[in-house]
């Protein structure tokens, strides 16, 4: 184990006075609900620029600070592209939008709340229908350590197989996925797609979704190939899931999405 001082993170500049990603501190919770939905915003556009929009599908929700029973999540029928402060909506466990002129997804609803009361840790949950992702939870098999970025989810994602290919529209229907999620980030839902949760924020749901599709990208090629891939050691791939597949690392990769929305996405204030 590395001595990291009172520091979270290996990559946390021990020089003073640096340009660094800071995390955020609250006087209110006002504060961090516009935070929270803000950031919220932003994965749907990085969800945008990802190209992980298909039709209605695809669903991020986030836990209300002050009422965490609650949770705001993107209204129903509007692409990720134009996903914005003033159209975010607040729902309930129930299904019922408490604040916003939207409807909710329904399926988005079903899954959601289902992890969100099971897990009262879990803060923030990504869903959408990805090419890679959906394809290779057609195989029903794990994300292997084959890469520096797959062991980020080493020992962290689970694999659901019941009820797999089943729309998630009964109440009930996502009471198995919600059990998958205990002490884990990531699971791949047999023949649906791929889903991701974070204790930490939603910057980090969002980013371990990002790398998740991705990593079913590079074992999708790796298969087509033909070439028996080498495996990293398991002692190795703990050592890299703890430097690079931390919640912490998580937010720290999204703040250059962040950045970048910002500055060339400005209406997503609106």
């Amino acid at each position: 184990m590395l001595d990291l001082g009172n520091r979270v993170s290996i990559y946390q500049p021990e020089q003073e006075g640096l340009i660094y990603p800071e995390l955020p501190e609250f006087d209110n919770f006002e504060d961090e609900r516009r935070h929270r939905k803000e950031r919220l915003v932003a994965a749907c556009r990085a969800f945008d620029q990802q190209g992980f929009d298909y039709g209605f599908a695809g669903h991020l929700t986030v836990r209300d600070p002050e009422r965490p029973e609650l949770y705001w999540t993107n209204p129903m029928c509007v692409h990720f592209a134009k996903v914005k402060m003033s159209n975010l909506i607040l729902v309930d466990h129930k299904g019922t939008v408490i604040e916003g002129n939207h409807a909710v997804n329904r399926a988005g609803f079903v899954l959601h709340a289902n992890v969100h009361e099971e897990h009262p840790d879990i803060i923030a949950m990504c869903h959408a229908h990805t090419v890679y992702g959906t394809a290779w939870a057609a195989t029903g098999l794990p994300i292997e350590p084959i890469t520096q970025d797959a062991c980020a989810f080493f020992e962290d994602h689970v694999i659901i197989g019941d009820e797999a290919g089943a729309v998630a529209v009964e109440n009930h229907a996502g009471s198995n996925v919600a059990k998958a999620f205990k002490g884990v980030k990531a699971a791949i839902h047999q023949n649906h797609g791929l889903l991701t949760a974070s204790r930490h924020s939603i910057e980090a749901a969002a980013f371990w979704f990002i790398a998740l599709e991705r990593c079913c990208q590079q074992q999708l090629d790796i298969a087509a190939s033909g070439i028996q891939p080498t495996y990293v050691k398991p002692d190795r791939a703990r050592y890299s899931r703890e430097h690079v597949g931390s919640e912490y690392i998580g937010w720290l990769h999204f703040q250059t999405i962040w950045g970048q929305l910002v500055e060339d996405q400005p209406d997503m204030f609106d």
